[in-house]
């Protein structure tokens, strides 16, 4: 049995499959302008902090504790971590905390969650900005696993990009980081949601099955 990551990350007891490229979007971001910056991404933050340090004078909203782990390994001021690892519900989480305030919302090219909409209609003026894009690598013919693989799906990129390059067998199982990413699975493959987010506790699920 095979446990594989969809990713660079490095995690004991995992194998390491990147199925995806990252590329950063430099904006022109006043952040000034905004009582507190989210973050449901690592890739975002890793995004600014390559073009702007001023992002790190404004309070951070991060979607899990993996998120806010890279606010404070970049020296950000993290003001709050989110426990549900699902944009709807990281709204609902703080929408108290954040009522009246003026917020960026730094995400990817590909928008999986109401978080603005949300927070828009609850008396935070919520904006967003694109600050980087996930790009399916190409492998040209589909490739096959070994049978009774574990896939570890961390986001909705992470199944659309393994899907295009690799055969599902009937014999594999999943694991998914959340809610939002099992939704995007076709309805022949039911992943085991970890209970934790993170990639460690995803392991940790799948050397169970």
């Amino acid at each position: 049995m095979s446990i594989y990551i969809l990713s660079n990350k490095k995690i004991d007891g995992a194998l390491n499959l990147p199925v995806m490229e990252i590329n950063f979007i430099k904006q022109d971001i006043d952040f000034d302008k905004y009582d507190a910056l989210i973050v449901a991404s690592k890739y975002a933050l890793t995004a600014i902090d390559s073009f702007s340090n001023t992002w790190k004078n404004k309070p951070i909203y991060a979607i899990a504790p993996q998120t806010a782990d890279v606010v404070k390994t970049l020296g950000g001021n993290l003001e709050f971590t989110g426990t549900k690892n699902n944009g709807n519900d990281f709204a609902l989480e703080i929408l108290e905390k954040l009522k009246n305030k003026k917020v960026l919302y730094l995400r990817g090219e590909k928008k999986v969650s109401s978080l603005v909409e949300i927070l828009n209609k609850n008396e935070i003026k919520c904006d967003e900005v694109i600050v980087y894009k996930s790009v399916c690598k190409d492998f040209k013919e589909k490739q096959n696993l070994p049978k009774n693989s574990i896939i570890i799906f961390s986001s909705p990129t992470t199944v659309e990009c393994f899907l295009k390059n690799y055969n599902w067998n009937e014999s594999f199982r999943a694991v998914a980081f959340g809610k939002t990413t099992a939704s995007y699975l076709p309805k022949n493959i039911i992943a085991k949601i970890s209970k934790e987010s993170s990639l460690k506790a995803c392991v940790q699920m799948a050397t169970l099955l």
